[in-house]
């Protein structure tokens, strides 16, 4: 009897514990969150349209200014690089047009101006507005709050100016401090490769670094001057060292002012972008034709030819840096200053 209780309570234990073991594997497996995240959106930044693209060249060309402030003048390569880098920029009409982009955005940066094209442009229609603004040059002139815009835009590009006349000088100096130097006073020889390599410059196109688009983005938010967006710009130079476009219309003559005209292209740019900007194709439509200038297209194109004929001249390498500071750099600083000549 005694080893049937036994038996009984052996197995009711041997049941329980069994049970217990096919409970614990029926509770459900912990769960762990295994949904993947949801993915972030990432747009990628919009294509620049063509002004911006011109406006970063003309940053990118005053970085290489602000550069020759400071940039060695220690050998026959070193005045090679100067050259070299601002010749890239003169290339048929590549300065022009990022000068005229550049100004432009300036004149966007004010909004009184901006509005009146606006409402004009409801009142009559944006085909008529922007018809206006294309074929007549001065039409951008003559709305009420377009003054200050001009003075903005002729500030800007006086003080540019200034800054390139800053550099002339310090190679044009230079030109003379050489002549004591051993390795300035060796004769050039043969310049047939330098001239070579002189004509085939401005023929690729910039690299726009990441840099330089941000230093332009930053520079343009406050309005600033292209010359006041490196370090190497340190205060505005006076405006009399350099010759700033004369905004005059003499009336009752028929013959056009190109200062006028060019000033008028410039705002009639930033005009069109305002009544174009959902749609950067019809902008970049628009403005081609007024990103240029041809009397300083011209004058840019002898500056290439006189910057040639300079170094063909020279017999010593001290005579390159008188070509940079005349030609390379004084004369752009004319052409770009120049009303018509």
């Amino acid at each position: 009897m005694l080893t049937t209780l036994l038996a009984i309570g052996a197995l009711s234990m041997s049941l329980s514990l069994t049970l217990q073991e096919s409970g614990a594997s029926e509770q459900p497996p912990a769960t762990t969150d295994t949904t993947p995240a949801a993915p972030v959106l990432q747009l990628a930044p919009p294509e620049p349209t063509l002004v911006e693209r011109s406006a970063g060249e003309y940053a990118a060309y005053h970085g290489v200014i602000s550069d020759l402030h400071s940039a060695p003048i220690g050998s026959g390569e070193d005045l090679d690089e100067a050259m070299n880098r601002l010749t890239a920029f003169y290339g048929e009409e590549r300065l022009v047009r990022a000068w005229i982009a550049y100004a432009a955005i300036i004149a966007a940066r004010h909004p009184e101006y901006i509005d009146e094209v606006r409402e004009l442009a409801d009142y009559y229609g944006p085909e008529a507005a922007m018809s206006g603004l294309m074929y007549d040059p001065t039409y951008a002139t003559s709305f009420a709050s377009s003054e200050d815009a001009q003075e903005s835009v002729v500030e800007a590009l006086a003080r540019d100016n200034a800054e390139i006349l800053e550099v002339s000088q310090r190679y044009r100096a230079a030109a003379y401090d050489l002549q004591g130097e051993r390795w300035a006073n060796r004769s050039h020889g043969d310049r047939t490769d330098r001239l070579a390599e002189l004509s085939i410059m401005g023929r690729e196109p910039i690299d726009l670094s990441d840099e330089v688009m941000m230093t332009l983005a930053n520079g343009l938010d406050n309005g600033l001057p292209a010359s006041a967006l490196f370090d190497h710009y340190d205060s505005p130079p006076s405006l009399a060292s350099s010759v700033a476009p004369q905004l005059t219309l003499t009336v009752g003559e028929a013959a056009p002012d190109p200062d006028r005209d060019r000033i008028g292209r410039i705002l009639s740019v930033a005009a069109l972008q305002s009544l174009t900007g959902n749609d950067p194709d019809r902008t970049d439509e628009l403005v081609e034709a007024l990103l240029t200038d041809p009397v300083v297209e011209r004058c840019l194109a002898w500056v290439r030819l006189d910057l040639q004929q300079c170094v063909a001249a020279g017999h010593f390498m001290y005579e390159d840096s008188f070509c940079i500071a005349e030609h390379a750099l004084m004369d752009v600083s004319r052409c770009l200053a120049s009303s018509a000549n």
